[in-house]
């Protein structure tokens, strides 16, 4: 390891390009998803497509296009608008490849539109069982789709890859790449490199062991599969590529009985594909359980959970790796958006890839090798003193392991930044970060037993305890968490790594960021507003309210000399599902997709006043041994699906005033078409009741603070 790096950009020739002559479609691109390596390999060189997750296999969403800029932004309207038939989180980036628009919405649905128009061209449902999103941590979500040779790839929330006809949206194959009878799901865009689709999966709340596979975009077959965690040693061998850094020496940083626990370590968002070195980055996520105790008896840095990992795209054959977080015990994971650029280091130009993980650490690596080259902290965080870079590991606070005492840790396992893309711009050498303060409150869960298909992170999340935080009562506690939870939209700088300006945010899980050559970064918030700032310093310089939430990023692309900007809109993932502010619609309406250009005609009438429904009540009496029994079996089950605006909100569900219609619903599944399934393989008659008992309590509560009925 070097222990002082000096570091300036560089940048690369054609990046910081500034296109305002937009070029039209060449006979060449006729083929429908003509998407092939050459041209990605060029994608610099064509900046009216935007045909790769993040544009370019650099993944650093920012759009060569000026046409679109400071000067005339404030001509910015609306071009055509698209509604959804779900209500559900859109967290997709679409795809416009000559002209047409590939986009992907909740319930991994698919639809292909003419991008000048918004005229729909075909539409594919893969028609998931709507129980399926039980098994979904966050939302039943997709990231996007990946377009090659004619064709059209997605994943699906049942585990499942789909190959579509780009032309006519006719499936070509449908591979199956997980055990459906485990709570595996899929909600990240796929990607294609050398002919191979590159998928991985979701799950490790839920209990399962995290992998990526590789498949063959003509038939589907898989090609190679890296596993992230070791299986159980007396199981031998996977026959995966994994195999031979286990047996090296992965295997031998794990202790206990982790495979009884799934081990996590899913790989459900960022892959990357380094054409210059010709190797697949892949994010590694967090462990199952959360908590390393509970895990692997506290004991060894747990490869490859929260790790960068090198592999050869052709063979999954392991390179390297580099370890964000050994011994991962708070839900930090390493998926989230990496972006390759290169920098000056010491004189030489050095291939780096750059991440701001959840862990609240911005990390400048040396993708050749796997060297740290820098990590300073670009949020609040109160888990470590600092990132070593002699040895690339943090110094940890020793309390922020919660292992003897409860620790209020910033940030919380929602992260400083999660999947929200986040954008570099070559031009102003600033990587903008939509990142959050999220504290929370981690207490060892010195009972934990595993529940597969349940939550699974071997923590008790509560209400800070007396002298934790300021408040004399868990009311008053709780309120001061709130109003220390923010978000931020942050220009950093990853050479000096500092922040160049800030934006502070009321409300966090902001939507992702979009850089463009005309010097503009435009991000949506959960407000519903979609909006541009100066690159350079962050003045705000136009918005357009979209009535619904926006967790996606945007992105910009030219049809026949026309620049455009897209959004999708509708709010929903982890925090959309687990946490309400007021201004929020409960039920939120509709997704929609948004599209502007420069003097736009398009029409969109807005949304009349959000009505909320009224706190429930009724005359029963409930013990105080029941309600608190209830309440931690509420915060167990249910709050992370029913604290938000995506779902219902159970202190305001009639089904709440009748135990015989709450038990058909919570214990008989009478609702598992909409993803509410039985609990009974969970919990039993007994806690069902006062699960009932602790929401008529807590409603009676907020209707008499808040003076409604």
């Amino acid at each position: 390891m070097i222990a002082k790096r000096v570091v300036t950009a560089v940048t690369v020739a054609g990046l910081a390009l500034a296109v305002t002559g937009l070029g039209g479609l060449e006979a060449s691109n006729t083929l429908a998803g003509n998407v092939t390596h050459e041209r990605l390999l060029d994608a610099d060189s064509d900046p009216d497509n935007w045909m790769a997750h993040g544009r370019t296999w650099n993944e650093d969403r920012f759009s060569p296009l000026a046409q679109i800029n400071v000067d005339n932004i404030n001509r910015l309207s609306l071009a055509y608008a698209v509604e959804f038939d779900t209500n559900r989180g859109q967290e997709a980036t679409p795809i416009v490849v000559d002209g047409v628009m590939y986009v992907s919405t909740a319930w991994s649905k698919v639809m292909a539109l003419d991008a000048a128009t918004g005229e729909q061209l075909w539409f594919y449902d893969p028609e998931v069982d709507g129980a399926k999103g039980a098994h979904t941590c966050c939302d039943v979500v997709n990231r996007g789709v990946a377009v090659w040779e004619g064709k059209v790839f997605v994943g699906t929330i049942d585990g499942r890859l789909v190959a579509l006809d780009a032309a006519t949206g006719s499936e070509l194959w449908d591979v199956v790449t997980v055990d459906q009878s485990q709570p595996y799901t899929i909600t990240s865009a796929p990607r294609v490199v050398k002919g191979n689709v590159i998928i991985g999966n979701s799950g490790a709340e839920l209990g399962v062991r995290g992998y990526l596979g590789a498949y063959d975009a003509e038939t589907g077959e898989q090609v190679w599969r890296f596993y992230t965690v070791p299986g159980n040693p007396a199981d031998g061998p996977d026959g995966a590529a994994s195999d031979a850094v286990f047996a090296e020496f992965a295997t031998d940083t794990w202790a206990g009985e982790w495979w009884e626990m799934g081990g996590g370590g899913t790989v459900w968002d960022s892959i990357v594909y380094d054409a210059q070195l010709d190797q697949l980055l892949v994010g590694v996520g967090n462990g199952s359980p959360w908590n390393h105790r509970a895990r692997s008896d506290g004991k060894g840095d747990n490869l490859f959970l929260a790790s960068i990992l090198s592999l050869d795209p052709e063979t999954g054959a392991y390179n390297w790796h580099y370890q964000l977080n050994p011994g991962e015990t708070w839900d930090y994971t390493a998926t989230q958006q990496m972006t390759l650029t290169d920098m000056e280091v010491d004189g030489e130009t050095v291939p780096v890839v750059m991440q701001a993980p959840k862990n609240a650490f911005f990390y400048v690596i040396d993708r050749r090798d796997g060297t740290l080259i820098s990590a300073e902290p670009y949020a609040m965080q109160n888990w470590a003193e600092r990132i070593d870079i002699e040895t690339g590991r943090p110094v940890e606070i020793p309390e922020s392991r919660y292992a003897d005492a409860p620790y209020l840790v910033t940030p919380s396992g929602i992260g400083a930044h999660a999947y929200h893309p986040m954008s570099y711009s070559p031009q102003t050498g600033l990587v903008y970060i939509p990142a959050m303060q999220p504290p929370s409150a981690y207490m060892d869960d010195e009972n934990y037993t595993r529940n597969i298909g349940r939550w699974n992170t071997g923590v008790i999340f509560l209400t800070p305890p007396e002298g934790l935080v300021p408040g004399d009562t868990p009311e008053a506690r709780r309120a001061y968490l709130t109003s220390i939870t923010k978000g931020e939209l942050v220009a950093w700088d990853p050479v000096a790594q500092e922040a160049r300006w800030t934006i502070e945010r009321e409300f966090p899980w902001n939507g992702g960021t979009l850089a463009t050559a005309g010097n503009l970064v435009f991000q949506g918030l959960p407000d519903g507003s979609f909006n541009a700032y100066n690159a350079e310093d962050g003045t705000p310089l136009w918005s357009f309210n979209t009535d619904r939430g926006i967790v996606a990023g945007g992105i910009s692309y030219a049809v026949d000399g026309q620049q455009y900007v897209a959004i999708m809109a509708g709010y929903g993932g982890s925090m959309g599902m687990a946490t309400q502010a007021d201004w929020m619609r409960r039920p939120p309406p509709n997704g929609m997709l948004f599209v502007f250009k420069l003097d736009g005609t398009g029409e969109y009438t807005p949304l009349p006043p959000a009505k909320l429904a009224p706190y429930v009540s009724t005359d029963e009496a409930f013990s105080a041994e029941t309600i608190a029994k209830g309440q931690s079996a509420y915060l167990g089950f249910c709050t992370i699906c029913h604290n938000g605006p995506v779902n219902p909100n159970l202190l305001r569900s009639v089904y709440a005033t009748d135990a015989d219609a709450w038990n058909a619903v919570v214990m008989d599944g009478i609702l598992s078409d909409k993803g509410m399934v039985s609990f009974a393989p969970w919990i039993d008659a007994e806690q069902s009741e006062a699960i009932r008992a602790y929401v008529l309590s807590e409603a009676a509560r907020r209707a008499a603070e808040e003076g409604s009925e």
